[in-house]
């Protein structure tokens, strides 16, 4: 089978390799489509990992081959997968901290190598855990293989938005309106909050609108946070949700949150960056801060029911799709993106 094998800081290798053999309690899945995340990006292009490795987990496929003591499951199902299942059992998962549990961290999808999603790929290996504990999800008929591949990063979204604990009637804050941020912007409105959003590029402000925020601003606008206290009457907003790695975003959102709200890190920043801050800020007016990484094994069917029931439209978000073979160029176009560039598509 083909796959972009990664070889090295930005090196990605478009190789003939051999199809993953299965053990009986193993599945196999033709790859139709994966998405390509900021997190595949960082682990291609800064040395997080040792190579080889194959990446890409936003994965949904069709099962091609099942191990020999695998129950309902069938050859020719449409399925979306997930990369990690928590072991339900650790002291993390019994606090829910899921993503955290090793077992989530260490056991993944491959496509060969060490196991790393293996999305980027024509077929992919999902191994018993994850098969046995819901890692593989029936795709409905009338749902496309696009549409599905989106289950993985709206778990990862929610995630957010409940740990935020953001609920009708809230004002929240969502800086940066890439694809994330869109999906925020469009999650924060259908649990019946207003979400405001900001962006550097006007094409993403307008798409922020059109996906169902209230309002929408330059990030650099220096009257900003007048804006947001006018906009909820002069309180500031409940929650910000920090879509962009940006430590000038930080500082903003503190300016405009509102005195006992929240603010949660959501996207991951560079490791050498380091934000100064005065701890009298947050105990003098409550802030809440907090992050929120990967998915949550607790809003899984949740996450497909948002999907599968179109009650965000995920297909609003697709703004280009590559063959496999084009990955490297498909790299190179989310990070220097158009003004028109939101989610990327894989085709094996």
């Amino acid at each position: 089978m083909k796959a972009q094998v990664f070889r090295g800081v930005n090196q990605l290798s478009y190789e003939e390799i051999p199809v993953p053999t299965l053990e009986p309690d193993e599945v196999l899945v033709q790859v139709r489509v994966v998405g390509l995340c900021q997190s595949d990006i960082k682990k291609i292009r800064y040395p997080l990992y040792e190579p080889p490795r194959i990446f890409g987990h936003e994965t949904a496929g069709t099962i091609a081959s099942v191990g020999s003591g695998v129950k309902n499951w069938q050859v020719g199902q449409r399925v979306a997968v997930m990369h990690h299942i928590p072991c339900m059992h650790c002291a993390y998962c019994l606090n829910e901290n899921y993503s955290m549990c090793d077992v989530y961290k260490n056991i993944s999808t491959t496509a060969g190598f060490n196991a790393s999603g293996g999305g980027f790929a024509e077929y992919v290996k999902v191994p018993g855990h994850i098969v046995q504990n819901g890692g593989l999800i029936p795709i409905p008929d009338d749902i496309s293989f696009e549409e599905a591949s989106f289950v993985e990063p709206t778990n990862c979204c929610l995630k957010a938005v409940k740990k935020a604990q953001i609920a009708p009637g809230q004002t929240v804050l969502v800086t940066g309106a890439g694809p994330i941020g869109l999906m925020f912007v469009m999650l924060v409105k259908y649990f019946g909050a207003r979400a405001i959003a900001t962006d550097l590029l006007p094409s993403r402000i307008e798409k922020a609108l059109n996906v169902g925020a209230e309002a929408a601003f330059d990030a650099r606008d220096p009257d900003l946070p007048a804006k947001i206290h006018a906009i909820t009457d002069g309180l500031g907003v409940d929650v910000t949700l920090l879509a962009v790695p940006s430590d000038k975003a930080f500082f903003q959102a503190l300016d405009c949150t509102r005195k006992g709200g929240k603010i949660l890190f959501f996207a991951e920043f560079p490791d050498e960056v380091s934000i100064p801050i005065n701890p009298n800020i947050l105990y003098r007016r409550e802030i809440d801060l907090m992050g929120s990484y990967s998915s949550s094994y607790r809003l899984q069917n949740l996450s497909a029911d948002i999907v599968f029931n179109r009650r965000i439209n995920v297909e609003a978000l697709i703004s280009d799709r590559y063959p496999l073979q084009d990955l490297s160029q498909a790299v190179d176009r989310a990070i220097a993106p158009t003004p028109e560039t939101y989610k990327i598509l894989i085709y094996p």
